[in-house]
């Protein structure tokens, strides 16, 4: 997939297949456990087309309040645009375009505004094996369209300014079918240690009719100058990785280095979102971006062999778990 490319909208106007695609930003304080999410999303149910919508999205996550405030409005696809020739959004009166998002969302008497820009230099981050982004398999594809973007301007959360100016996180672009049935998604976008490393998994399993497939780990570390990808199919499928309410362990491996982590957060910086499935029915969203993150990295071979580095964040991470789950207590909250 090209460069320029990886932000165009994949949805086919007037298709029948169901669709989903979001566009999401994110970033947190240098320090504090403070983030914000902010996501631009297409949803049209299967076979139906003539009901699709779009969605406006955001969170702000306080966790020294420990308070966290979020938005969700929905609007006709009328009132959208969302471009397939160019990076370019539009949910009624709220813009997504390249180095700038402007916009607002409003419900349960909470309200996020949003003018924010957004730069970086880092090369579009594939989670999957890039031959696997084009066809039928996985139903759903992700990527990091810029790693490590530096954003600047302000949100206003209720009737507080929050400047953003320096903020650090990514902006990403995911896209499908259908959900993954069940997962764990993760990123650093730089660690407290190491503050131009970044960091990208996932642990998910499908569901063909009654049988599940095993876990799969899926992971892509960009730390002193180098990619690492453990993400094949084989890859994911001897990985291990393992998650709860609210921990998250993994352990992987290729001929370069050989990665061990945990990703966890307490229970009180999750808020609870309700993702619509194309195909049909409501798939549990729990959601943080101020979890903490720490990883061994073991090189097996290059001018580090056999040393180890030790990557850490105490709130930088992001870490959400999908599931149709209900019993994890994590009150939906749009």
């Amino acid at each position: 997939m090209k460069k320029e490319s990886v932000n165009y909208t994949k949805y086919v106007a007037g298709q029948r297949q169901g669709h989903y695609e979001s566009f999401f930003m994110r970033a947190n304080h240098p320090s504090l456990p403070l983030a914000f999410w902010i996501r631009y999303t297409f949803f049209s149910p299967h076979q139906h087309p003539e009901k699709a919508i779009g969605e406006l999205w955001a969170i702000y996550f306080d966790g020294i309040k420990h308070k966290h405030t979020v938005v969700k409005m929905e609007v006709p696809v009328s009132e959208c645009d969302f471009c397939n020739e160019k990076f370019f959004v539009r949910i009624s009166d709220s813009m997504l375009q390249p180095n700038q998002l402007i916009g607002y969302a409003t419900c349960n008497n909470n309200n996020i505004a949003w003018s924010l820009n957004f730069t970086g230099e880092s090369k579009p981050l594939f989670v999957l094996p890039e031959n696997l982004y084009e066809g039928g398999f996985p139903k759903a594809k992700l990527l990091v369209s810029l790693p490590l973007a530096v954003y600047s301007g302000s949100l206003k959360v209720n009737n507080e300014v929050i400047d953003v100016t320096g903020w650090i996180g990514s902006q990403n672009h995911n896209w499908g079918a259908k959900h993954t049935d069940n997962y764990a998604w993760g990123q650093v976008a730089g660690f407290d240690n190491y503050p131009e490393s970044f960091f990208e998994l996932s642990t998910a399993r499908l569901k063909f009719g009654p049988v599940w497939t095993p876990f799969m780990t899926l992971m892509v570390l960009r730390h002193k100058g180098e990619e690492y990808r453990i993400n094949t199919i084989f890859q994911a499928i001897k990985a291990k990785g393992s998650f709860d309410y609210f921990t998250w362990n993994f352990h992987s491996r290729n001929k370069d280095v050989e990665i061990t982590g945990e990703i966890k957060a307490d229970r009180k910086d999750f808020v609870g979102l309700k993702y619509y499935n194309p195909p049909k029915g409501i798939k549990q969203c729990l959601n943080t971006k101020i979890a903490a993150c720490k990883i061994k990295v073991r090189y097996l071979q290059s001018e580090y062999s056999l040393s180890t580095d030790v990557i850490e964040t105490n709130n930088r991470a992001a870490f959400e778990i999908l599931t149709d789950d209900i019993k994890h207590g994590i009150q939906m909250s749009v």
